[in-house]
């Protein structure tokens, strides 16, 4: 018998066929286009079709909505009428307010199971790095490890996440309240193209680059850069590409990617490839593109 079940939500992007396989319970966020319909993350529209829909049209700006506290009672409730203990891993509390509604759920399951365990833990993280820190609590989970213990564990190496990440334009950004107008029209006019990083549980100020061919080559200069000034043995860590909808100058990105590490005698076995989900990509757009990191539990 598993020692701890796993929730998680619809924007730790993890593909369909893991959770699957590895009993993770995910919890949709919704995604409307005109404010009004609201359709689950991954059930009732596919993360491809929520960019196909955006790419079609001109202009629209779709939002997401958290899921409710009814949406985390239902995914508790089996394992609790089971006895089994919970670790609910939620997204970044600064982005979200889903991880309150996981709390309040918790709550008002525990006022009619008192016994009940159910841990609710901030990830501090987003998208890929929330997939990664769920993915060790699976790795946890399976060597038998206790819900506390594995807890600790995770808690220890959250903070260790970072993304490099771009997109095609500015506006969702702009519209977003990420960036100003201005900004926004100025990029658009000159064809300049943002370039963002997430750590320490914010997203910090965007640079800018101009054209997109540039802003990948740009993007890769970050990377290496960064993992050189601060000593990161990549064979530690957990590492992934993602992307939006599919593009083309993704596998040439990936490919001078997996090149310039060879040449730093990184050899990456382990490589995720993740969609990029309806979360992020509201801010976005059809076309974001980066690399991620997080250090594995030891």
């Amino acid at each position: 018998m598993m020692k701890f079940s796993i929730v998680s939500e619809s924007s730790c992007d993890l593909a369909q066929e893991y959770t699957e396989r590895e009993k993770v319970t995910v919890v949709p966020f919704y995604v409307s286009f005109d404010g009004e319909n609201y359709y689950r993350e991954g059930k009732e529209i596919s993360v491809t079709d929520f960019y196909r829909k955006m790419e079609a049209q001109t202009g629209c700006y779709p939002r997401t909505s958290m899921p409710s506290a009814e949406d985390y009672k239902d995914s508790f409730l089996p394992f609790v009428t089971r006895g089994c203990p919970v670790l609910c891993i939620c997204l970044t509390k600064k982005f979200s307010g889903s991880m309150q509604a996981a709390l309040n759920a918790r709550q008002e399951l525990m006022e009619v199971y008192p016994e009940a365990k159910i841990y609710v833990m901030d990830s501090e993280l987003v998208t890929a790095l929330q997939g990664m820190l769920v993915k060790e609590a699976v790795k946890l989970r399976n060597q038998g490890i206790e819900m506390e213990e594995a807890v600790r564990r995770l808690e220890a190496v959250r903070g260790t996440g970072h993304i490099f990440f771009t997109t095609k334009d500015l506006k969702y950004l702009e519209h977003g309240g990420r960036i100003g107008k201005a900004a926004s029209i100025a990029g658009s006019v000159l064809n300049i193209k943002p370039l963002l990083q997430y750590y320490d549980g914010e997203l910090a100020a965007p640079e800018i680059c101009r054209g997109r061919k540039r802003s990948l080559q740009k993007l890769l200069e970050m990377f290496l850069a960064y993992i050189e000034k601060e000593q990161i043995n990549l064979e530690e860590y957990h590492l992934a590409t993602g992307i939006g909808l599919p593009v083309s100058e993704y596998e040439p990105f990936k490919q001078q990617l997996r090149e310039e590490l060879k040449k730093r005698g990184y050899h990456i076995s382990d490589w995720e490839e993740i969609q990029i989900g309806a979360t992020i990509g509201v801010h976005t757009g059809p076309y974001p593109m980066g690399v991620a990191f997080l250090k594995r539990c030891q």
